[in-house]
């Protein structure tokens, strides 16, 4: 079985909702930064990378308790492109990893076989749908999931596409640029959640 990592990215200010949405909460009071976290681990991923930027301290904090590591994206403000570099750069450095004694510097013994790309503004997707996409994971895969409405998050990125990914995730393009025109699976998560993202209070 594949060892898949997750990322997810909440270091965005959050502008159009008004405040940061790693500080956002569900009508039952749950952080989505929590939620988020909760479905990546309980989906199957592990490590799981928090990408923080925008009131970083304020949103560590609603992780306490949580088997996730925090990062803060350095250069957050530029797009979402940086903090998905970081999170990315962190696997492939080894964070999150089991001490690694003895594994000498065979990467693929070393690094996840793939990492899931999660948004922290997505509050209806949770454990079940990581888990679909986790099970088509592999080292040369690229998936993400589909809602019925075209290619959405959270995506699959294999471990070979890491440097690709790293090198073209620019702005607030993440990886579109580098999934254009690529083979990418497409796996139907349309019975399990609608997948829609949250971007201002009235789409509350």
């Amino acid at each position: 079985m594949a060892n898949v990592a997750g990322i997810l990215l909440a270091a965005g200010a959050g502008r159009r909702m008004g405040r940061p949405k790693a500080l956002m909460r569900a009508v039952d009071g749950t952080p989505w930064l929590t939620a988020a976290g909760r479905a990546l681990h309980d989906g199957g991923c592990s490590p799981v990378v928090v990408v923080l930027g925008a009131a970083a301290e304020e949103a560590r904090a609603l992780l306490n308790g949580l088997d996730v590591q925090a990062l803060e994206a350095g250069d957050w403000a530029t797009g979402m492109g940086a903090s998905l570099r970081t999170g990315l750069a962190s696997l492939a450095e080894g964070v999150g990893r089991p001490d690694r004694d003895g594994y000498g510097d065979d990467p693929a013994l070393t690094t996840p076989d793939a990492a899931r790309i999660h948004l922290v503004d997505l509050p209806d997707v949770g454990p079940d749908v990581v888990a679909r996409v986790v099970d088509r994971a592999a080292p040369d895969v690229l998936a993400r999931a589909d809602y019925g409405h075209g290619p959405a998050h959270p995506v699959l990125i294999g471990r070979e596409h890491w440097p690709g990914v790293i090198a073209s995730a620019q702005g607030d393009r993440g990886a579109r640029d580098y999934l254009r025109g690529r083979d990418v699976l497409a796996v139907d998560c349309s019975d399990l959640a609608t997948g829609r993202d949250i971007d201002t209070p009235a789409d509350l």
